[in-house]
């Protein structure tokens, strides 16, 4: 088929808007691609100059235990009770000078809270909350007979948002913590994160910690004790992603000081500029991308100098989803909230006020989360459909799929060296050679289903459909 047999108006329309929308993608993905080369160039760069962080965790402690400033932890939980005494027992062994761990029961409907109190023997303590954040109302104030560092509170059930804003108030450190109850922070992981705020200047306002999947590996007493490749493929596709996203992306984005996502498993924050913004926001599916934004917004309007940093060591663990039900309730809920951010903030992109967070950091978001999924998906089925009717050429075709299973795989091996060169948290080569199986075999259909999972959250944004869609969990491996 060719263009001059084409019989009516119709016709050249439709196929008009094809061709466009297939260069449209075409131009979409090779962005994306530039963009991720770049950044994982960077990262090398980063990794190569740097000085490297003491490797013992005695040695940390022997470096900085004077100089660490107090932490307030803050891990909001809710129908938690089959892990909760393990996890806040690991909390409390972190090594760390000078920590509390504020514990904030979101209106649990199981035994969290019973739980809680049976195995540190809490009472009922009067307690003045700092900053009122929350909007929802707090039952009670629990302190530990048994550990002087230890505040539990209960509250009425408001979501994760609304419980760490309660912590916020209650808090009493000059940084806080941020995580979830279910995440598993290593022993030396608080001293490792929060080990720039110690040689800072005043303008550094929160750092984010590097996140690792904990599927498949051995948890004992709240910690990992041996660290394993999971049995399932979903899992192992996501360690990738983990990887290019805390590895490359945020590397990179740190680097330049546009970093505009600290992960809501684990990130640490100066209190006072928390409470400044008015904490989190309760109206969003996605509060960890949204308060960061907020934090840039802020301060470039008050025009003080300031910086978000990232700490690329494993600080943290966390379960991915081991399900395709939990990966599309978690992929859908990451891109709605994506979306509200960008809404929320429209009048930071482009506006040079802002600086590289509005010229460049904000148009990458849109790039990403509003052009990126759709065009992808778009070109998967246009550019077959153009060649079937003789309107494209099979060498267009193949440079399409090349640019995105090919140089995505690339890209994904890339990270997985640079991971093996710098950290060495792959158990063996066998594993190695995995996750590398991996990379290529996540293109095959991964990687396509996670844009219809993310289609689905543009459509539950234009819906605005705020329910929250459960990820199931299947618990930690224990020995």
């Amino acid at each position: 088929m060719t263009w001059d047999t084409l019989d009516n108006w119709g016709e050249a329309i439709g196929l008009g808007l094809l061709v466009a929308a297939s260069v449209l993608s075409f131009a979409v993905v090779s962005l994306r691609n530039l963009i991720s080369t770049v950044q994982l160039l960077i990262a090398a760069w980063v990794f190569r100059t740097r000085i490297r962080p003491a490797r013992r965790s005695y040695d940390l402690w022997t470096r900085y235990s004077d100089l660490a400033l107090p932490v307030s932890v803050i891990a909001p939980c809710y129908n938690e009770a089959l892990s909760i005494a393990d996890s806040v027992r690991a909390l409390l062994a972190l090594e760390y000078p000078q920590h509390e761990v504020i514990v904030v029961n979101d209106g649990s409907k199981d035994a969290t809270l019973a739980t809680l109190i049976e195995e540190f023997a809490l009472h009922p303590v009067e307690r003045e909350q700092l900053a009122e954040l929350q909007q929802t109302r707090i039952l009670g104030v629990y302190a530990s007979a048994n550990h002087a560092n230890l505040l539990v509170i209960d509250k009425e059930n408001g979501r994760k948002a609304d419980a760490v804003n309660a912590g916020i108030g209650f808090a009493t450190a000059p940084l806080v913590c941020v995580i979830d109850a279910d995440s598993i922070i290593e022993p030396d992981g608080l001293l490792r994160a929060t080990e720039p705020f110690m040689t800072d200047d005043g303008s550094l306002v929160a750092v984010g910690g590097a996140i690792r999947i904990v599927n498949g590996s051995i948890v004992q007493g709240g910690h990992v004790r041996k660290i394993q490749l999971p049995k399932g493929w979903l899992p192992r596709y996501q360690i990738l992603e983990y990887l290019r996203a805390f590895l490359t992306a945020r590397i990179a984005n740190a680097q330049l000081n546009m970093l505009t996502l600290i992960s809501g498993a684990f990130g640490i924050f100066r209190r006072s500029v928390l409470v400044e913004v008015g904490g989190y926001r309760h109206d969003t599916v996605g509060e960890d991308l949204e308060v960061v934004t907020r934090i840039h917004r802020h301060m470039r309007e008050q025009k003080r100098r300031y910086r978000i940093g990232f700490v690329p060591e494993v600080v943290c663990w966390t379960e991915a989803p081991f399900e395709m039900t939990g990966l599309r309730n978690q992929r859908s809920r990451w891109e709605q909230g994506a979306l509200e951010t960008l809404v929320r903030h429209r009048r930071m992109i482009l506006n040079p006020r802002y600086g590289r967070i509005g010229m460049v950091a904000m148009p990458m978001i849109v790039l990403e989360d509003v052009l990126g999924p759709p065009c992808e998906l778009i070109g998967y089925v246009s550019l077959p459909i153009l060649y079937a009717l003789g309107l494209s050429s099979g060498v267009v075709v193949l440079a399409f799929f090349s640019l995105t299973v090919l140089f995505g795989t690339a890209l994904s091996l890339g990270t997985l060296v640079l991971e093996e060169l710098q950290l060495r948290r792959t158990p063996s080569a066998r594993d190695l050679l995995m996750i590398g199986v991996a990379a290529v075999v996540e293109n095959l259909g991964y990687r396509q289903i996670n844009l219809v999972f993310r289609l689905r959250g543009i459509w539950r944004f234009l819906r605005k459909d705020s329910t929250w869609a459960a990820v199931p969990r299947a618990g930690f491996t224990r020995s």
